[in-house]
């Protein structure tokens, strides 16, 4: 009886695996577009492991040694995200982000919104289907608003925050190359959307999310990359 209670426990566990890989899976291919479906798991670990143990595999030069961080890319690599990131923004003092303001969503609606492996939603179609009790974060360009983007170093790109309740957020990065490294720093967030600048100073992949009243947001990834050659990139879409 005592093996057998063992051996029952092994394969429950083996068919959780299964089912995590899977999920994994549907999540990175583009099968599974609620990575806000907060009754699966807690959005700001999930998202975080499943960034971290299995990159977005249409990335050409992602490399299992992570070596193409120190190799510079032509400039089609950044065609697709060119509404994301600009060469301005509001400088950043001591920590990760800008001061968080408050941001009139009814004056620039996102068309579409975009999750990690590119799957997008009108925004209209995901308002309706995510609960506004939730934490979220996006990168907001021209038109849409995405949760991953691959950009030149040196460039700055607006986030967007949404808060259920006003209050101090605990701000987290996690820049990742050969080693990584970690940034936190805490902000006063207001209730409803917020916006703020983030930098793109440092080649590597950087993670970033928030908690605020205990609850952790979605994670957005910034793939930063060197331009083959200097100057090569140019910005086709500032944010306003």
């Amino acid at each position: 009886m005592k093996y057998s209670k063992i051996l029952l426990c092994m394969a429950a566990l083996a068919v959780c695996l299964l089912i995590g890989i899977a999920w994994g899976a549907d999540y990175l291919g583009g099968g599974y577009v609620g990575s806000h479906d907060r009754s699966m798991s807690d959005p700001g670990i999930a998202g975080m492991l499943h960034w971290l143990d299995a990159p977005v595999s249409n990335l050409p030069w992602y490399s299992a040694d992570l070596t193409f961080y120190k190799q510079a890319v032509p400039d089609t690599t950044f065609s697709p995200f060119r509404e994301y990131y600009t060469t301005t923004g509001t400088p950043v003092v001591g920590g990760i982000i800008s001061n968080p303001t408050r941001f009139d969503i009814t004056q620039k609606t996102p068309s579409s919104v975009f999750y990690g492996a590119g799957v997008g939603l009108p925004f209209n179609q995901y308002a309706s289907v995510v609960p506004n009790k939730t934490n979220d974060l996006w990168i907001q360009g021209a038109i849409n608003w995405t949760q991953y983007v691959v950009g030149p170093v040196g460039t700055w790109m607006q986030l967007i925050a949404y808060a259920p309740v006003e209050g101090p957020a605990g701000f987290y990065e996690t820049i990742q190359t050969d080693t990584t490294s970690s940034k936190y720093k805490t902000y006063q967030f207001n209730e409803g959307y917020n916006t703020m600048n983030f930098k793109a100073d440092a080649v590597g992949r950087h993670m970033l999310y928030f908690v605020v009243n205990n609850q952790p947001s979605n994670v957005v990834i910034v793939d930063v990359l060197s331009p083959a050659q200097t100057g090569s990139t140019t910005i086709e879409h500032a944010m306003s």
